[in-house]
């Protein structure tokens, strides 16, 4: 038997789908962690679809989604539904975790803002989230509130089950300080997601 053999984790298919259907949002959402950045996003927010390609990107999980949601009311019901479903397809899609370095943490610049992220795929889902952007607050048309990021996260750590801290370091401009914290926390997975070993790294024996 090789090495390769015995660590089935570097050999799985890391991938999911979902389909969140409700009266408010229909979401279905592919992902690939083991892919290149490859995304064909469409939310109906522009904004949140640019954010959401660098989350795609810089973690380098393919991402095919599609949400249609009540924009008519606000963005607030499709923002949240789609951290949701990223939250289910992350955690279907990581398995038992086993052999991942889990632990990551990064600070991210861009321009004038900073912004530090940590992770954790603890299995316990916490959000800590200190970003309050003192610039624009509406962005995009449709209107895009940078208020719903938090609410996104929110979403998607309850689902998947992760501890996400996300801090602002310091910054003015509003675009820079959310696509600061999108690339931090899309670098974070991409550095915790890695299969180190065959190991499952908690002394509970499972995560």
């Amino acid at each position: 038997m090789t090495a390769e053999a015995t660590l089935p984790s570097r050999r799985a298919a890391r991938m999911a789908s979902v389909q969140r259907h409700t009266a408010e949002t229909q979401i279905d959402l592919s992902i690939d962690i083991d892919g290149n950045g490859r995304n064909e996003i469409s939310t109906g927010l522009p904004f949140f679809d640019h954010m959401l390609a660098q989350l795609s990107k810089h973690a380098r999980f393919d991402v095919d989604l599609r949400t249609v949601g009540d924009l008519e009311i606000d963005a607030h019901h499709t923002v949240e539904d789609t951290g949701i479903a990223f939250g289910e397809a992350f955690r279907s899609a990581w398995g038992d975790k086993a052999g991942v370095r889990r632990f990551a943490s990064i600070t991210v610049p861009l321009d004038e803002a900073a912004v530090e992220v940590i992770l954790d795929l603890s299995g316990r889902p916490f959000l800590h989230y200190d970003v309050d952007p003192p610039g624009e607050k509406i962005l995009g048309d449709p209107p895009f509130d940078p208020q719903l990021c938090e609410e996104f996260w929110r979403g998607l750590v309850m689902a998947a089950g992760i501890t996400l801290h996300i801090v602002m370091i310091r910054g003015r401009n509003t675009h820079h300080i959310i696509e600061a914290s999108f690339k931090g926390v899309a670098r974070a997975f991409y550095d915790a997601v890695r299969i180190a070993d065959d190991v499952l790294p908690s002394t509970k024996g499972v995560l």
